[in-house]
């Protein structure tokens, strides 16, 4: 059985007006991730990223230096967008700017936008879904039996949501759970695809680690 590691990117901006860049802490967790990698002695055979920047710069960070492959289905959901469809352009303040409203409104938000609960979206649920289908079909479509793919929260919790073939509320409650950096673990033969590890961050797993987790 063929491998596909898919990590988390690091921890990125969140409140700033680029969202899409590592924060300083991202940078030290993805040379962490790079670092325990290599001290397993795994070697990746292929590299696959999302069009992110904040995919692409974490493996960077990692210390791979050859370019990866990009499928935009790895990318994230485009919460923003809809934050403004449910909001219908009126996103309430606290929701903006404090910790704890923002990520409750995130899980309303993404168990709403999968009722088809409002319109407006750039993207539907189905769409959603339909992207990550095919950017898993394009990574584990390869004679590699190492594969690492860099991603996000909301793919990941998909792409185990779905390997379990767990009910689609299952895949908020994953992806609320995920830690910057974490590693998920699958194996491919065929068209089998199956779960082999969650969330794992062994690069955290000692006392200086602990202080590089985080979840945003």
């Amino acid at each position: 059985m063929a491998e596909m590691l898919v990590i988390r990117h690091g921890q990125a901006s969140f409140g700033q007006d680029d969202y899409d860049v590592l924060s300083d802490l991202g940078k030290r967790q993805s040379a962490a991730v790079g670092a325990v990698l290599r001290d397993l002695g795994w070697v990746p055979d292929r590299l696959v990223t999302g069009t992110l920047t904040r995919q692409k710069d974490t493996l960077s960070e990692m210390g791979f230096s050859d370019p990866p492959e990009e499928h935009a289905g790895f990318n994230e959901y485009d919460f923003h967008d809809l934050l403004h469809a449910r909001y219908a352009g009126q996103v309430p303040d606290l929701v903006k700017g404090d910790r704890k409203a923002h990520f409750r409104a995130l899980r309303d938000t993404i168990f709403e936008w999968q009722d088809e609960k409002f319109d407006g979206a750039a993207e539907t649920w189905e769409q959603f879904a339909e992207r990550i289908e095919a950017a898993r079909s394009f990574a584990t479509d390869t004679d590699a039996r190492r594969v690492l793919v860099i991603s996000s929260g909301g793919v990941i919790g998909q792409l185990v949501a779905t390997a379990l073939g767990a009910p689609r509320r299952q895949m908020m409650n994953l992806n609320l759970q995920i830690r910057n950096t974490s590693i998920t673990r699958f194996v491919f033969s065929g068209d089998n695809f199956s779960l082999a590890e969650f969330n794992a961050t062994p690069h955290f797993s000692h006392a200086e680690g602990a202080k590089l987790i985080s979840y945003s």
